[in-house]
């Protein structure tokens, strides 16, 4: 029974598109109906702790988000959920093992994102000068949130494994002027998730270039305190983004212990992002010797 159970778990996806492509009349009123379906989809890997079962499923997902995306392209809302999805399956299961796929894949999620702000009113987001750029940023508000925080973390993700080019490089201010907009509206999203942004933004920079080991130490804190301890991924990246560059040993092998101590139930909604961190802690601290010669 379980076996037949995987098999329709694959198969549902792919009968979704074959539905997609089959109702033409009425597709809108289709991918609205299958974009609810999915919410409660995602809802329920968050709260998975098995790591492959969900790696083996989010290829089979991604298609389904394409079909859709191309079923109603205009539609900011699955954009940024398909943003979201290629940066998540990009980061959690292909960065370690193939670097190549996921700057591919990143730069599908930067897409995604970057076409749902157009549709939120931010022009030409690619094209437009810095000082544009900024202007269009300042108009949008709260409810605008979500795509920023989105749009700047899939944007980033893919310049951080474009530092070859010069081209990307140069669109760092562009991500940067995003994700301070989102600090100024709501720095609590996600979880802090701005201010956990800008601890690696400040920690991950050479001086010369803006880099702050103070600046950083204070936004992965607040980060801390704004995650009331339920986000383990963050102390995972306090760890390795600030604890490493300011030398720290103890507290680099104190906030990953802290990680593993933890239950990844802590928040039921995290259970999944919860256990890749203690599965992250627990590599990180297996290299401690490597880190601190």
């Amino acid at each position: 029974m379980l076996d037949s159970l995987k098999r329709g778990l694959v198969f549902f996806p792919m009968f979704l598109l074959c539905l997609l492509s089959a109702c033409l009349p009425s597709k809108k009123l289709t991918v609205g109906a299958t974009a609810t379906l999915l919410e409660d989809v995602a809802r329920s890997s968050y709260r998975q702790s098995d790591l492959r079962m969900i790696r083996e499923g989010m290829p089979a997902y991604l298609m389904l988000m394409d079909g859709m995306v191309e079923a109603w392209p205009e539609n900011e809302q699955l954009l940024i959920a398909a943003a979201q999805s290629y940066s998540s399956y990009a980061s959690i299961f292909v960065e370690d093992q193939d670097g190549e796929y996921a700057k591919s894949l990143f730069g599908k999620a930067r897409d995604y994102a970057l076409r749902s702000l157009e549709r939120r009113g931010l022009k030409k987001p690619l094209e437009s000068t810095l000082e544009e750029f900024e202007k269009g940023v300042r108009d949008l508000g709260k409810r605008d949130v979500p795509y920023l925080f989105w749009g700047a973390t899939c944007w980033a993700n893919w310049i951080r494994l474009s530092l070859e080019s010069m081209e990307a490089l140069a669109q760092l201010p562009k991500v940067e002027a995003m994700m301070r907009r989102v600090l100024e509206i709501d720095e609590g999203f996600y979880f802090g998730g701005p201010h956990l942004f800008m601890g690696i933004w400040f920690s991950s920079r050479p001086k010369i270039a803006g880099g702050d080991l103070k600046k950083s130490r204070e936004h992965f804190l607040k980060a801390l305190e704004l995650g009331e301890g339920k986000f383990l991924m963050a102390y995972v990246y306090y760890a390795d983004h600030y604890a490493r560059q300011a030398l720290d040993r103890d507290l680099f092998t104190s906030t990953l212990r802290k990680v593993l101590e933890t239950p990844a139930e802590i928040s039921p909604d995290l259970i999944l992002l919860n256990t890749l961190a203690k599965k992250k802690a627990k590599e990180l601290l297996d290299r401690v010797e490597e880190y601190f010669e």
